[in-house]
């Protein structure tokens, strides 16, 4: 089993795909660029998701998570988990780990996605029974992130339209 596969699983065990997290970036990037399609999101996830520095934030989140789910942290750190207290700010600093990747295209993405909370990012946060405080911002990260990177690749496209370097 790769690394790659490793996270993927990881996600998958807190409710998360890669389609879902596609389905964002489709959302996110297709009024810019109508010839969009799913698998380019897919890939461009997968790609983001291939970075190392990515996958130890996702570890470090989804671990914060879990323990706060099973009441292992110290307090007040729990009571703060258990309440996603608005102020924390915590889950959001780790996620602009994953965002910073690819720019500030990136971080307003994030900014957008953190308000609005599309898609899988709203059930994680709204989730009544797990503890979800640092993944939902973490998805939130790696939606802006794969979408920022098919904006420069869509940029580039359009300011080199023959493919040559």
């Amino acid at each position: 089993m790769t690394q790659d596969d490793t996270i993927i699983e990881c996600l998958e065990r807190r409710g998360v795909t890669v389609d879902s997290i596609a389905e964002i970036v489709l959302s996110l990037q297709l009024p810019y660029n109508p010839k969009l399609t799913k698998q380019h999101c897919i890939d461009s996830v997968l790609h983001v998701l291939g970075k190392r520095e990515v996958q130890y934030v996702l570890h470090t989140g989804i671990a914060l998570d879990e323990l706060a789910e099973n009441n292992m942290l110290p307090q007040p750190l729990q009571a703060i988990m258990e309440a996603d207290t608005p102020l924390y700010g915590v889950d959001e600093t780790l996620a602009l780990g994953i965002v910073n990747v690819y720019g500030m295209i990136g971080l307003t993405s994030f900014g957008y996605l953190d308000k609005k909370k599309i898609g899988i990012i709203r059930e994680l946060n709204d989730h009544p029974t797990g503890i979800h405080v640092f993944l939902d911002d973490l998805v939130a990260g790696l939606a802006a992130a794969a979408s920022a990177r098919l904006a420069h690749r869509h940029q580039d496209e359009l300011d080199n339209p023959s493919g040559q370097a």
